[in-house]
């Protein structure tokens, strides 16, 4: 049975300028998933349906609930964490 053991990055703190960098992330992932969507034959319904390939989150990032965002701002965030979790360093020039 697979257990899930992503590294811990609970005790990473980021820089505000990283924070404000999370919400560019989050859109960004939510457009590259629309892609691959579309790209799949999905398209925009009221309710998502698997076998008639709809969601209704083929919407611009802007036009999401609060709880689509939230799940693009943790995927972000966690990136983010792990990035610096991992010794690396990001400078913006």
């Amino acid at each position: 049975m697979y257990k899930p053991d992503p590294i811990d990055t609970t005790n990473i703190e980021l820089p505000n300028d990283l924070l404000d960098l999370t919400e560019k992330i989050a859109k960004n992932v939510h457009e590259h998933w629309a892609v691959g969507r579309v790209r799949s034959g999905w398209v925009y319904g009221e309710v998502r349906d698997d076998v008639k390939k709809t969601t209704p989150c083929l919407v611009p990032y802007e036009e999401l609930s609060e709880s689509e965002k939230e799940y693009d701002r943790v995927t972000a965030m966690e990136t983010l964490r792990l990035i610096v979790a991992l010794g690396y360093r990001i400078t913006k020039e």
